[in-house]
């Protein structure tokens, strides 16, 4: 038996705390007509935990519904409807969720615009939702990118298959901002400005917008090669105005920090880093360093070793200054540390050796990269040896040599680690441009 809507809100629902609730029903279930999809809202009632759906009928009326996922009212953002901090495990692993019911109920709710639906089945499968694992249907953009990252697990490296996954992750909020998995060939130039709108909106960087982007481009090339129509040439997008940051070490100040005395707790991290420097090579690589690595040639000292990121077999000689710092440890590389550690002990490193000329950097807020003035040592990180490494060589050593140190494929790829504002080499065209003017000016 179909009820009026004022009869239903009266009968239906049950005032609790200021919020109606649903109640159980038995065979005599109330029905309501939904007229939107769009009107259903997120929200985390006051001193409650569990996150509901307000659903309203009209103006007046509207029911909730239970989802069964809760969260501390201190991490709720109740204007947008979602955990303030998408990237605490806990907040993600709702997030998604809350994802995955917003897409669902938008549909379900659209199949019954104009129609009755019993608020005891929409209940239950809103429950079946909360608690569903994330199953792309066949046809999505999400379900055929799940398929390529699961076919390329055994060929790309680790850190390429967490940046993948990264990517994934990143369209999948954006389909539970739109409240719907986009069809494959919804994926085209208007999918394009949405999705860079939404990340504007969110604060994402331009860099990881425009890689999300050229990665949807790959899946969709990847498909057209086996057959698959795709609008991959509507994907096209403008090349980044904005310059990256690069920060490194110049000579005088990697002098500064081998000079300077630390507490034994840090001596390891220093010499990491200085060794860094001088290889030019990434975490994953020179941490892993061993004196079993190391070979003679025709008097040499050199290291080799196979890149974890390229897979490259590199054969480096071993810089003086290296050499010496295994000299402290009996001809070996010093202790291993953790990359978290490294990253900690290097910031103090170099706030001790004073490090503290203020430059633009990028400094994590809440969870995003803001650009920031700030002191010189909050930018230290683990990467900051390969930079300087480019920097500090470059035009003093052939560029190709330099590549083969580093792994790089080409030369474009080299000169993102230089830092092109060199001021050793910006003295000494001064000092160039001086002497000209001064053998140019007329004797007095």
């Amino acid at each position: 038996m179909i009820i009026s809507f004022c009869f239903l809100y009266l009968l239906g629902t049950v005032v609790c705390g200021g919020l109606p609730f649903l109640p159980k029903l038995g065979r005599n279930q109330c029905f309501y007509t939904i007229m939107n999809t769009s009107t259903f809202t997120f929200e985390l009632p006051v001193d409650q935990e569990e996150i509901v759906v307000r659903l309203p009928i009209d103006n007046q009326k509207f029911y909730i519904f239970s989802t069964g996922l809760y969260i501390d009212g201190d991490d709720w953002d109740s204007l947008k409807e979602c955990p303030k901090n998408i990237y605490k495990k806990q907040s993600k692993r709702i997030n998604e969720q809350l994802n995955r019911v917003r897409i669902g109920l938008y549909e379900y709710l659209g199949h019954h615009v104009g129609h009755d639906i019993c608020p005891t089945k929409t209940q239950r499968y809103i429950a079946r939702l909360s608690k569903k694992k994330a199953k792309y249907t066949k046809g999505t953009l999400l379900a055929y990118m799940t398929d390529y990252i699961d076919s390329k697990i055994h060929v790309v490296n680790s850190s390429t298959l967490r940046r993948y996954q990264v990517f994934s992750k990143l369209i999948a909020r954006f389909d539970g901002y739109s409240m719907k998995n986009h069809a494959l060939k919804e994926v085209n130039a208007s999918y394009v400005r949405q999705f860079l709108q939404f990340g504007i909106a969110e604060g994402y960087s331009s860099s990881t917008l425009y890689r999300t982007i050229h990665f949807v481009r790959t899946i969709l090339r990847f498909l057209e090669r086996r057959g698959i129509r795709t609008y991959s040439y509507e994907l096209d997008l403008p090349k980044m105005s904005a310059k990256k940051v690069v920060t490194t070490l110049s000579e005088k100040e990697l002098t500064c920090i081998t000079q300077t005395p630390v507490c034994s707790s840090l001596q390891a991290a220093k010499d990491w880093l200085i060794i860094s420097c001088y290889t030019g090579q990434r975490i994953s690589d020179f941490i892993n360093f061993s004196s079993d690595q190391l070979l003679v040639v025709e008097g040499r000292t050199c290291i080799a070793f196979e890149q974890q990121k390229t897979r490259k077999s590199v054969l480096l000689p071993l810089h003086p200054t290296v050499v010496q710092i295994m000299k402290q440890y009996n001809d070996r590389f010093p202790p291993r540390i953790s990359p978290q550690c490294y990253n900690r002990q290097i910031k103090e490193i170099a706030r001790i050796a004073g490090l503290d000329i203020e430059i633009n950097l990028r400094k994590r807020m809440h969870y995003r990269g803001v650009s920031i003035r700030g002191p010189k040592w909050q930018a230290m990180t683990s990467h900051i040896g390969r930079r300087s490494f480019a920097s500090n060589f470059y035009g003093k050593i052939p560029t190709a040599l330099l590549m083969e140190a580093t792994g790089h494929s080409s030369e474009r790829m080299f000169l993102r680690y230089v830092n092109q504002v060199d001021t050793q080499r910006t003295l000494a065209l001064g000092m160039y441009l001086e002497e000209i003017h001064r053998a140019q000016a007329p004797l007095t």
